[in-house]
């Protein structure tokens, strides 16, 4: 594969995708999913990498190093290698979930790997991975010899790359009941059925340290999903939790999380309901917090989405001001990759504006280490979030 002139520059820095207004020409045909050799215009190495024919994004960079052989062997390299940085950073010592191959940011692009105890779920988001599939799922066997290896490619953005949806065990018996066990919190997690792998992993040490702010607060949860912001506020010692969501099946698997842990169910109170209307309703009634978190699905998944993802973020955040007591602290996400740091706080300021209240960020928060960012891709900064404490 040739690249057009000047088109090489952001490869030089070591961003792992080139898009097809790049490409000038392509030597053979190859399918999707083969390894290509990428030259710029003089004919200069510049990656291996996995090709998509249906995808904006053409190639996807294996590595940078001439020679290298993308194969079998390297394929272990980089897992093994993922799963030593986690190690090292003891990411195991609290959890037996996490993250153990964070696509691009592990040198592994479109490959997710989670790890829910004897449990790898692994989610192939374009074609290099689907082509190694096989290969990708014997190395898992053979350096964390799981009890199962369940696949949850079914994302919306397989399309876009030309493949098809599945959803299936690839290797061993998936157990009846999958927990993960985190900061000393059971959680059942669904991997068949449940939100991307089952469980958001990179939200764990936010779990946590909303806990520690929890005690004798009235908290609203919402987008609880499983309820893993409830569990912790109410462990650490919430005087009621509110929890939201539009799945009711998530609010039965978060209400046997509160079972599991033994934790008291009186102080938690479920609703089905849309957020957005629920909030409203909340306002009208003049019901108010002094913890609330919201954590709302991906708005923006590009920056193309960008215009109307604001205006959700600002709906949203100016309803969860006006539910705040004086003093009350909000934690709000966003996971849209299309909304960057800066334009995110510059819409949680004009909510506050809009509310009509003084805010402080005590502090910013981003994904749990085991979803690290490769300084050349900040589009793996997906997660940011802030807390916000108004003026009482």
């Amino acid at each position: 594969m040739i690249l057009k002139a000047e088109r090489e520059k952001s490869l030089q820095r070591r961003h792992p995708w080139i898009f097809s207004g790049a490409v000038d020409c392509i030597d053979g045909k190859p399918a999707s999913g083969d390894t290509v050799a990428v030259h710029d215009v003089a004919g200069n190495f510049i990656a291996w990498a996995a090709y998509s024919a249906d995808s904006q994004i053409t190639v996807r960079v294996w590595s940078w190093h001439e020679k290298d052989v993308i194969d079998k062997a390297f394929f272990r390299q980089r897992i093994a290698d993922a799963l030593a940085a986690r190690t090292a950073l003891s990411l195991d010592r609290d959890s037996n979930g996490m993250r153990i191959v964070h696509g691009e940011s592990d040198g592994l692009p479109g490959l997710i790997v989670d790890k829910y105890g004897d449990v790898l779920v692994m989610q192939l988001g374009s074609a290099g991975p689907e082509h190694w599939r096989e290969t990708i799922a014997d190395i898992l066997q053979e350096l964390c010899t799981p009890a199962c290896i369940y696949e949850r490619s079914d994302s919306d953005g397989r399309e876009r790359e030309g493949l098809p949806k599945r959803n299936g065990i690839v290797r061993g018996t998936l157990p009846e009941n999958v927990e993960v066990l985190e900061n000393g919190l059971r959680f059942a997690v669904d991997v068949a059925a449940g939100q991307k792998t089952g469980y958001y992993l990179d939200q764990r040490d936010n779990r946590a340290f909303t806990g520690t702010l929890a005690a004798d607060r009235d908290v609203l949860n919402c987008f609880c999903y499983t309820g893993g912001f409830s569990l912790y506020a109410l462990r650490g010692g919430a005087k009621s939790v509110l929890s939201i969501d539009s799945s009711l099946e998530a609010l039965e698997l978060a209400q046997r999380n509160v079972e599991l842990n033994r934790l008291d169910a009186s102080k938690a109170e479920w609703q089905c309901a849309d957020v957005f209307e629920a909030l409203r309703k909340l306002r009208d009634q003049n019901r108010k917090f002094d913890l609330i978190v919201l954590d709302p699905p991906k708005f923006a998944p590009t920056a193309a989405f960008a215009e109307k993802a604001s205006r959700a973020y600002k709906d949203i955040n100016l309803l969860g001001f006006k539910l705040l007591r004086p003093g009350g602290l909000l934690f709000t996400y966003s996971c849209s990759g299309g909304i960057s740091d800066d334009l995110f706080q510059k819409i949680i300021a004009g909510a506050a504006l809009d509310a009509g209240v003084d805010a402080q960020i005590v502090r910013k928060l981003h994904a749990a280490p085991d979803h690290p960012v490769l300084l050349s891709f900040p589009e793996g900064a997906y997660l940011k979030g802030l807390v916000l404490r108004v003026a009482g």
